[in-house]
C-alpha cells in the first residue's frame, strides 16, 4: 500500500513521535491517544512505519486487562511467543489476553494503522 492509500485510509491520522515509548520499537511510530475512561482503559492509535514493530512485551494483570489491536490502515504482523507469525489486514481484531508475550507492527513495504 502506497503512502497516500494509507493516509486516507488512516482516519486518526498520524499522531505524534512516539518520543516516549521509542526505545521499546525497531524503526519509527507515530502515537495519538484517542480517549480515556474514568477507570483508566487508554484508547490509543498507533501509526508504524515500513518495518517498524514493538519488541516483545506482556501486558501484566492479575485480573482483567490485556489489549485488544484493530487493525485501522496498511498491513502487519502480530506474534505471540511459540506461536506463528499472523498477518494483519484493514479490519483485522487481535484479542490479546493478560501475561501473553507478543509483538505486533508493520510489514516491510507498508505503514500500519492500528487502534
Amino acid at each position: 500500500m502506497n503512502k497516500e492509500e494509507f493516509d486516507k485510509l488512516n482516519v486518526f491520522g498520524l499522531g505524534q513521535p512516539n518520543d516516549a515509548y521509542a526505545k521499546y520499537f525497531t524503526g519509527n511510530s507515530y502515537l495519538k491517544q484517542l480517549a480515556k475512561t474514568e477507570n483508566g482503559i487508554s484508547f490509543a492509535n498507533v501509526t508504524f512505519e515500513p518495518g517498524c514493530r514493538n519488541n516483545w512485551h506482556i501486558h501484566k494483570a492479575k485480573s482483567g486487562g490485556g489489549q485488544v489491536l484493530i487493525c485501522i490502515a496498511g498491513y502487519g504482523y502480530y506474534q505471540e511467543w511459540n506461536q506463528p507469525i499472523r498477518k494483519l489486514k484493514p479490519g483485522d481484531i487481535v484479542v490479546i489476553p493478560a501475561n501473553v508475550k507478543h509483538w505486533h507492527g508493520a510489514r516491510p513495504d507498508s505503514c500500519l494503522s492500528q487502534a
